[in-house]
């Protein structure tokens, strides 16, 4: 029998039940965010704790409440006088069969309330032994000892986002998710790595230690693509690919993501598109050799002199990055390698070495996105034509930090990311957004983010706009506004079966054998296959 906390009192359907808390029950047991069980007749009808509240029979007995010395008296008060509440929202009721079910009635008067018991969070979630393997561990409830699974399948199909104030751990939430999806197999994902924290390892925020990256857990399954080869050395490993891009490789739609980082007019992008218009692929470079003469430049192309010099000098500080030259070989094209390492499933992490300035890393980002967007799109017109089964491309997900700077309602009507953000799954391609700044999101891409990862967020647009067109989003601020800094998450949406608080789980050693073991386990052949 699970653990008593007390019984149902009042409530309703759209308010949630107000719980009488057992006498016998540890009242500092009883937390924000518990999952808990409320035994009806039918159903047994799962249920977040939202808040939890000190009650009187009599408002006269706070006027002399009785001393520590006092034991006697509280005793007597304790049975009959005094006694506490825990309001509970109800998330998803499940049938005797074991039918998961959306909560459309209420259960009886002072129906028992049990602690959640391992069966039940299996039942619920899901658990990582389950034929289909879809399911990953991400955590524990609070105050128990039993894995809340996520649905990486469901994960995959729409847009997924981390969210959290500084210091929270998205990074660390970020990489148990993505080594989920390597372990499974279920998406092949591109990492826009800039501050080099997925790759081969990272520094433990607050600690000196450090821990693995991806490329350390699967050295098979990861491909590292480095704008800076040194820096990768000086960490460790050989990249697999130095990416460079050519002049040609930036359209102006590139820059459009840039405008407020820039600070660029509308008139510099209106003198960028009539530079295109004339010179094609070639306007970058026609604009960075005559560009210095602005004033000749702009009556060969009928702009305004003041809006090519604008566009110059915020421009020219390209020709400093090294892996951006004027012109590449056809056959050395960065884009195609990265196509043919997701064709085998292979995982890319794009490590921006000491190249990380936002200006970086926002227009690598789109140009490799926008190429990679625009390859999925003819490999699924080509399969929705042949119809076979070995022309559908790879479910891929791709993974950027700051999202609010793709994402935001000027560049998300105009950039990739908000194309892809729209679309959902229609192409194969959905993203992966790692944010402290939701508020910073356009609220239709929001409103398309399938499953969220939500870390302790305190500013009250932030949390307004990570829980939009979420049921029981007032709930949900409550249990998000406690928790713990670290190490505590709310999991929601289309991944996981109801709203739900874990202790995640710790980035250690037993975490990378956890990680490792079905390597481990399949025949060494194949591993040898594999690898070489």
């Amino acid at each position: 029998m699970n653990k008593s906390l007390g019984s149902i009192i009042e409530g309703s359907l759209t308010d949630g039940f107000i719980v009488r808390i057992s006498q016998n029950a540890n009242l500092e047991e009883i937390k924000a965010g518990k999952f808990v069980a409320i035994a009806g007749n039918e159903y047994t009808f799962f249920s977040m704790i939202t808040n939890v509240t000190l009650q009187v029979t009599h408002p006269d007995i706070l006027l002399y409440p009785p001393s520590e010395t006092e034991t006697l008296l509280r005793n007597f008060l304790k049975k009959k006088s005094i006694y506490a509440t825990a309001h509970v929202k109800p998330m998803i009721a499940l049938t005797k069969h074991g039918k998961a079910a959306p909560v459309k009635t209420v259960p009886q008067h002072f129906a028992s309330v049990f602690e959640a018991s391992e069966r039940d969070v299996a039942a619920i979630f899901g658990a990582e032994s389950d034929q289909s393997k879809k399911y990953f561990n991400m955590g524990c409830p609070l105050d128990m000892n039993t894995p809340v699974c996520i649905d990486l399948e469901k994960l995959a199909e729409r847009s997924t986002g981390v969210f959290g104030k500084s210091g929270t751990g998205k990074t660390f939430l970020t990489r148990l998710l993505l080594a989920g999806l390597i372990k499974k197999k279920v998406a092949t994902t591109i990492i826009f790595d800039m501050h080099n924290e997925y790759g081969l390892q990272a520094r433990q925020e607050s600690t000196a230690k450090f821990v693995k990256g991806l490329k350390s857990l699967f050295p098979s399954q990861i491909a590292i693509f480095s704008l800076d080869p040194q820096a990768t050395k000086r960490r460790g490993a050989q990249p697999d690919v130095t990416v460079q891009l050519s002049y040609q490789d930036i359209k102006v739609e590139d820059i459009l993501s840039l405008q407020s980082e820039l600070n660029l007019h509308s008139t510099a992008l209106e003198a960028a598109y009539l530079i295109a218009a004339k010179f094609h692929d070639d306007w970058l470079q026609a604009l960075l050799e005559q560009g210095h003469d602005p004033k000749e430049f702009a009556q060969q192309i009928g702009a305004h002199p003041e809006s090519i010099a604008a566009l110059y000098r915020k421009l020219k500080r390209i020709e400093k990055f090294p892996f951006f030259v004027p012109k590449l070989p056809k056959n050395q094209s960065v884009i195609d390698r990265l196509m043919e390492y997701i064709q085998k499933d292979i995982h890319v992490v794009i490590e921006f070495g000491n190249y990380t300035s936002t200006f970086c890393y926002l227009l690598l980002a789109n140009i490799i996105t926008r190429r990679i967007h625009h390859a999925y799109v003819l490999k699924t017109e080509q399969y929705l034509g042949s119809q076979k089964a070995g022309d559908e491309p790879k479910q891929l997900m791709i993974v950027i930090e700051e999202a609010h700077k793709f994402l935001n309602p000027i560049a998300a009507s105009q950039t990739i990311f908000g194309t892809i953000a729209r679309e959902m799954r229609k192409y194969y391609v959905t993203l992966f957004v790692i944010d402290q700044r939701p508020s910073g999101i356009d609220t239709e891409v929001l409103s398309q983010i399938g499953t969220k990862i939500v870390a302790q967020l305190s500013d009250e647009k932030d949390l307004q706009a990570v829980l939009m067109g979420t049921p029981n989003a007032n709930t949900l601020r409550a249990v998000l506004g406690s928790l713990d800094t670290k190490k505590q998450a709310l999991l929601l949406g289309h991944a996981i079966t109801m709203p739900m608080v874990v202790e995640t789980r710790t980035y250690d050693e037993t975490f990378y054998t956890d990680m490792q073991s079905e390597l481990s386990m399949r025949p060494v052949e194949q591993v040898i296959q594999e690898l070489f």
